[in-house]
């Protein structure tokens, strides 16, 4: 984690008042989702910089302007979440597992974003999530799952995506975006403080109509092979 060091370091003299704005905004309903997300953003975009991360993205004209769609990207790392906070312009929350969400900052960016932990062990669990999931997002608002379940430790190299992973976006009749990351392990899963520039992109919506009376292993393998193809035709 030496990239999150020089981040601090680079921007001490913005530290405590980013910080005392996450702790007192996390949780209350004084600030809207909008507010809180553009000050997410600010945040990220600046850590970058102070980190020497570059992310090029996209395909960011094919995220839709609709509320009410999920986000399945590769995973990486523990970076992942920021490209999307740097480069996505519409608020969105995700499911994250259960681990991590009161780990420090983790825990106030998972109230800002109103995020969903998960027990990834629970059976029972994963029913309130996939439950709590698809409601919200009928409710129009925008979501990331990860469907791998688990972050890659080979790299670019893509695991085998969970069909259970894309039961709230078809029981909601969501659109599926495809996202594919690349390079996002190095900027907090390697030791190296060297400048690094992470990829991003943004792939075409897959509407309801084009995935309806699938089954999810089958959305799960479809959405995985356009991901793949897009990683393997970018990545150095």
């Amino acid at each position: 984690m030496e990239r999150i060091l020089i981040m601090v370091l680079r921007l001490l003299p913005h530290v405590p008042g980013w910080a005392y704005k996450l702790w007192t905004w996390a949780g209350n309903d004084k600030h809207s989702l909008d507010e809180k997300y553009a000050l997410l953003q600010m945040i990220t975009r600046n850590a970058c910089r102070a980190g020497r991360v570059t992310i090029d993205a996209h395909g960011v004209e094919n995220i839709p302007s609709e509320p009410g769609f999920v986000f399945f990207p590769n995973h990486q790392g523990f970076f992942d979440v920021l490209t999307f906070l740097a480069t996505c312009p519409y608020p969105f929350s995700l499911v994250m597992k259960k681990e991590a969400a009161n780990w420090l900052l983790v825990k106030q960016v998972r109230l800002m974003l109103n995020a969903i932990p998960l027990d990834r062990d629970s059976m029972k669990d994963s029913i309130r999530v996939i439950t709590e999931m698809t409601e919200r997002v009928k409710n129009k608002e925008n979501f990331l799952i990860f469907p791998e379940g688990t972050r890659s430790r080979s790299g670019n190299k893509l695991q085998e995506f969970k069909g259970g992973s894309f039961k709230s976006a078809l029981r909601a009749h969501a659109p599926i975006v495809p996202v594919a990351l690349i390079d996002s392990f190095k900027p907090f899963d390697t030791h190296t403080i060297r400048p690094v520039t992470v990829q991003i992109h943004y792939l075409a919506p897959i509407p309801y109509e084009e995935y309806q009376g699938m089954r999810t292993k089958e959305i799960a393998h479809m959405v995985h092979d356009r991901i793949e193809e897009v990683v393997n035709a970018n990545a150095q």
